[in-house]
C-alpha cells in the first residue's frame, strides 16, 4: 500500500512493570481477558510468541524472519502509562505530575525501551509522549520534563530520533515561538503534530464554507506547530485521519484541505490507523475501527479512494537526493494533473503524481504549463481543457480563500473553473462553485493545489 513505517505504541507499563512485561506469556494476557478465540488464531498463524512474555512478543516481532531490506521503519511511541483506550481530558495519566504520570518513572521507562532497541536499526524514533493534555497542560512543565525524557532516550540510544508531541492533544507547539528547547545533543530532534476534524471549533467543517474554514485553521495548524518548518526544524503530522465509510462529511471535508496543507509542506506524516478492529476496546471485543485503512478482516483496504487520496503525499516532492519536481495536485484525489496524450488534441488528465508530467504556475503571470505547453481553456462550460503553445495561453488566477480555485474568464464574461470529470478523471471548465458564504456546498473538485 506504499507505507514505509509503523507508528507502534507501547504503555510505560511496558517497562516499568516486570509482572507484565516479564511473567505474563501472550497466550496468558488473552486467555485472562476471556479472548480465547483470538489466542487460538495466534495459535495458527503465530505460534511462535503464543507462549512468550508480552515484552519479548513485543520485541521479536522486529527481530526475527524479516530481511533488513523489507523492515518496515519503527517509531516507538509512548502512548500511555498503563495498557488500555486513549485519550480524554479527565485521563489520570493525562499531563507531567497526574497521579499515574511520574516523571521520573516516565524518563527510566524511556531509557530502558531506547536500550532494549539500540541496535535495531530500523527502530528510527522515539516518540516521548502522546497528546499531552488535560487541565494543567501548561508548558511550563513541558520545558521542565520533556527534556528529562528527550536526555534519557538520547543517552540510552544515540542514533534514534527524539520526537516531542505538543501540548492540547499534540495540537499546538506555539509555546516554542519565543522559547528554545535545550538538549546537549543537535540534529536529532523532531517535533510532531496532531491534526483531526474534531481539532478545532466543534462542527466548524459543516459550519462554515469550506474555502473559508479550510483556509481559517490551515493558519491556526501553521501558528500552533507549522511555523517550525520556517525555522528549519523537522515536523511530524504524526496523526490524522477520518471515519472511511464517507459518512463524516465534516471529516471528508476536513480531509481533502489537510492533504493539500502537507503536501504543500511536503510533511512527512502517519495515519491513524492501519487497525482493522481491535481484539478488546473499552471492554468490547472486536470493535471495528472505521478510521481504519485496513476492514475488519485485516485482509482488503477499507476504502480505495481514501488510499487513494494518502498515495499523493506519500512521496516526497523534493528534499536531499531528489530531484524537484512541480506538479499540480488534486487533493481530493490525490492525483495529480498530466498531459493526457490519447487523443489528437492534447488535454488535461489526472494521473498519479509519481507518473505526471511536472507543472508550472507563476501567479503573476497566470499561465500554467504542463511541461512545456500551456493550458488553453475553453469558452463553454463543460468542454475538455486543452493544451497547446505560443499565442493561446489562457491567463488563470487563484480564487477563494484557499487559492485551489484556478479560475478564468470567458469571452462572454463567464466565470469558469478547472474541475474533474469523475467520469474518466479528464479535466474540465465548469462554473465556479462554493466560493464563498454557502455552507452546503463541497468544492473539492474544483481545488487544485500548486506545488
Amino acid at each position: 500500500m506504499g507505507f514505509n513505517c509503523v507508528r507502534l505504541t507501547w504503555p510505560l507499563d511496558l517497562m516499568t512493570n516486570d509482572t507484565l512485561a516479564r511473567k505474563i506469556t501472550v497466550k496468558q494476557s488473552f486467555e485472562s481477558l476471556n479472548l480465547f478465540d483470538d489466542a487460538l488464531g495466534i495459535q495458527i498463524h503465530n505460534p511462535k510468541i503464543l507462549n512468550l512474555p508480552i515484552f519479548n512478543a513485543f520485541q521479536v516481532t522486529y527481530l526475527i524472519g524479516i530481511e533488513p531490506w523489507t523492515k518496515l521503519m519503527v517509531i516507538l511511541d509512548n502512548h500511555l502509562t498503563y495498557p488500555g483506550w486513549c485519550c480524554s481530558d479527565n485521563d489520570l495519566d493525562a499531563f507531567f505530575g497526574y497521579p499515574n504520570f511520574d516523571p521520573v518513572i516516565w524518563a527510566k521507562g524511556l531509557g530502558k525501551m531506547a536500550t532494549l532497541f539500540r541496535n535495531v536499526t530500523n527502530v528510527i524514533g522515539m516518540s516521548l509522549r502522546n497528546e499531552p493534555r488535560g487541565t494543567r497542560d501548561y508548558p511550563d512543565l513541558w520545558f521542565r520534563f520533556m527534556p528529562k525524557g528527550a536526555e534519557a532516550v538520547h543517552a540510552a540510544n544515540p542514533e534514534v530520533l527524539v520526537i516531542l508531541s505538543g501540548i492540547d492533544f499534540d495540537t499546538n507547539l506555539s509555546f516554542l515561538r519565543d522559547r528554545f528547547f535545550n538538549v546537549s545533543f543537535t540534529d536529532k530532534l523532531v517535533f510532531e503534530q496532531h491534526w483531526y476534524s474534531f481539532s478545532h471549533e466543534g462542527g466548524a467543517w459543516v459550519k462554515h464554507n469550506s474555502n473559508d474554514i479550510c483556509a481559517k485553521i490551515i493558519g491556526e495548524v501553521n501558528h500552533n506547530g507549522g511555523f517550525l518548518l520556517d525555522r528549519g526544524f523537522p515536523l511530524i503530522l504524526s496523526e490524522f485521519g477520518t471515519d472511511e465509510r464517507g459518512v463524516d462529511v465534516s471529516g471528508n471535508r476536513y480531509m481533502n484541505c489537510l492533504v493539500a496543507w502537507a503536501a504543500e509542506k511536503d510533511l512527512d506524516w502517519a495515519v491513524w490507523a492501519l487497525t482493522g478492529d481491535y481484539y478488546l476496546r473499552t471492554g468490547t471485543k472486536h470493535m471495528v475501527e472505521t478510521y481504519g485503512v485496513l476492514d475488519a478482516t485485516w485482509k482488503n483496504v477499507r476504502n480505495s479512494t481514501y488510499l487513494q487520496k494518502l498515495s499523493g503525499i506519500q512521496h516526497p516532492f523534493r528534499g536531499p537526493g531528489l530531484q524537484e519536481k512541480k506538479l499540480l495536485l488534486h487533493p481530493h484525489t490525490g492525483l495529480c494533473v498530466t498531459n493526457n496524450h490519447s487523443g489528437n488534441v492534447p488535454t488535461l488528465r489526472l494521473e498519479l503524481c509519481t507518473k505526471s508530467e511536472p507543472s508550472t504556475f507563476n501567479p503573476k503571470e497566470g499561465i500554467l504549463w504542463i511541461n512545456k505547453m500551456c493550458v488553453e481553456t475553453p469558452d463553454v462550460a463543460g468542454q475538455k481543457v486543452k493544451l497547446g503553445v505560443g499565442t493561446r495561453c489562457s491567463k488563470l488566477g487563484q480564487i477563494s480563500a484557499t487559492k485551489m480555485h484556478l479560475s478564468f474568464k470567458t469571452s462572454n464574461g463567464l466565470l469558469l473553473c478547472l474541475d474533474v470529470d469523475e467520469r474518466d478523471n479528464s479535466i474540465v471548465a465548469n462554473p465556479c462553485k462554493c466560493l464563498t458564504k454557502d455552507a452546503s456546498c463541497d468544492p473539492a473538485s474544483q481545488w487544485f493545489k500548486v506545488l
